[in-house]
């Protein structure tokens, strides 16, 4: 069956992956090893991933503020855990100057800083700085804040989206006055995550708490969602962070209690990447490239004219140009619908399979009959194929624009439907033992792309320390990790997979990005 993209997902799911990013025109590499260029189409996408993110963080109390990119060492150096979690990812700026020597330009000698900056990995050290410039009394409290800002973090094996060096992201801080505060802050981010996934992104999630060795380095409880991509793994899409006081007593961020007590604040942060946009990629897309979610296409309706350069193209163009003005008048998921006219003089079957690739929701091919007519030729980026044939369905003009956004609601569900029943169906529940968990993954191959598995769902006991760092070296071995405990538990009935002792929980168990 001919295809849109030279590569399959069953035939080599990275590479399918880099061709979907590649020929859906979402980024490209930058000339900086390990950066990206994000291109129109996929910056349109993370445009509209953030607006719909910015009006839930708003809507939450939260306001949004800027700090700098670089950071003093000295910051850093104050949270012993935290900036051993990052050392090794850190991209530090000693010099100030450039200089002419022997004809080549190179850095300046004398031009060394009196302290060396870290250009920003997260913004946990210096937004601290400030809350302690900032808070006196628990009148103050709580302090919500959120920057959309890049971030820095070196990598050694990079793939556009999902791990680059330079990413965009948002990042969330808080300040309270109590743990109760905190933790209800910590765990109400991480439910507007789990919405912007699975409504916005139409992309299901399991949502729970990360075990300690998982945990982001200086957090007491990290949170995350966990996303299963179409070759088994799993994708973290979000994580949020009740930091305890571990960061106010390293920064001394105090406040007066209403007892007249100087006490710690407890924080908070949370943060989403577009990390989300590769989650959007392996989610949801298929052989012929990208199929997106109508509440983040760019252009949810592309209307492609069927031009042959002949007399007849005028009357067809004049049919378009109508249409989009009727489409542009109509609303969807209570937003005004984006609609494009493709007028590029190329050839239409050429458009065509340009906007398949990019994942477009609708495609509407006009032609002289169809123009004639009051016709117009609807084909959905969900069910492009029934085997070899591309489906397409024939509607009058008035009844596809009284339907129109109806459709794109039924294609936002039927996206979500399709993933939710493979996470559903695609975790195990049956395997009682390590042995068991390491037979049913294999041995994993050099590239970790051995085939489709899914994930495990293993009682534990919730080891920690030393016995959870062997646990974690086993896992490694057969490139595995502990994603997170899902919520809503009752108390599981069992062994613990890892240690024979009684459970107290189920954990997930997968391979992973």
């Amino acid at each position: 069956m001919q295809r849109a993209l030279n590569v399959s997902r069953e035939q080599n799911f990275p590479e399918w992956y880099q061709a979907v990013v590649d020929q859906a025109d979402l980024a490209e590499n930058s000339p900086v090893r390990g950066c990206m260029i994000i291109k129109p189409w996929g910056y349109g996408v993370w445009e509209l991933i953030q607006s719909a993110l910015d009006r839930r963080i708003r809507e939450t109390g939260h306001e949004n503020c800027y700090f700098p990119l670089f950071i003093p060492l000295s910051f850093l150096a104050q949270e012993a855990s935290h900036v051993e979690g990052f050392a090794k990812e850190m991209a530090v700026v000693t010099h100030h100057r450039l200089k002419t020597i022997d004809g080549k330009l190179m850095v300046d000698p004398d031009s060394a800083l009196e302290e060396p900056l870290v250009v920003r990995p997260t913004s946990e050290t210096i937004i601290g700085d400030a809350f302690r410039r900032w808070i006196n009394s628990w009148r103050d409290l709580p302090i919500l804040l959120n920057q959309w800002a890049n971030v820095v973090r070196w990598e050694m094996r990079t793939r556009m989206f999902l791990r680059t060096t330079e990413f965009l992201w948002q990042e969330g801080h808080t300040a309270h006055v109590g743990e109760a505060d905190a933790m209800q802050e910590t765990l109400k981010m991480l439910e507007v995550y789990r919405e912007l996934a699975e409504d916005i992104l139409a992309m299901p999630v399991a949502v729970g708490e990360k075990p300690e060795n998982e945990r982001f380095p200086g957090a007491v409880s990290t949170f995350s969602i966990e996303a299963m991509m179409q070759d088994g793994k799993a994708l973290q899409a979000g994580t949020s962070h009740y930091l305890g006081t571990n960061f106010s007593r390293a920064q001394n961020i105090r406040y007066q209690s209403a007892s007249g007590e100087l006490e710690y604040c407890h924080t908070t942060s949370w943060g989403v990447s577009t990390r989300l946009i590769g989650g959007v990629i392996m989610t949801h897309g298929d052989d012929d490239g990208l199929r997106l979610p109508p509440r983040i296409a760019p252009h949810q309706v592309v209307i492609v004219p069927m031009l042959r350069e002949k007399p007849e193209d005028a009357a067809v163009l004049a049919f378009c140009d109508e249409l989009k003005n009727d489409l542009d008048s109509l609303s969807a998921f209570q937003a005004p619908l984006r609609a494009h006219l493709d007028r590029k003089s190329t050839r239409a079957a050429n458009k065509r399979w340009d906007w398949v690739r990019r994942g477009a929701p609708i495609l509407l091919e006009i032609g002289p009959r169809d123009a004639a007519n009051g016709v117009v030729t609807l084909i959905r980026r969900d069910r492009l194929r029934d085997g070899d044939r591309i489906v397409s369905t024939a509607f009058p003009r008035r009844e596809f624009l009284a339907q129109v956004s109806a459709i794109l609601v039924d294609i936002q569900g039927n996206l979500f439907h399709e993933a939710k029943t493979r996470l559903e169906s695609n975790i195990r529940n049956d395997l009682a033992t390590f042995e068991a968990i390491a037979e049913y993954f294999g041995a994993a191959s050099e590239d970790d792309n051995s085939g489709f598995k899914g994930w495990v769902r293993a009682p534990w006991a919730r080891p920690d320390g030393a016995e959870l760092e062997q646990i974690d070296a086993r896992l490694k071995g057969l490139k595995l990790s502990l994603r997170n405990v899902p919520q809503g538990q009752t108390r599981p009935a069992g062994r613990c997979v890892f240690t024979g002792r009684e459970a107290v929980e189920d954990i997930l168990i997968a391979r992973a990005y």
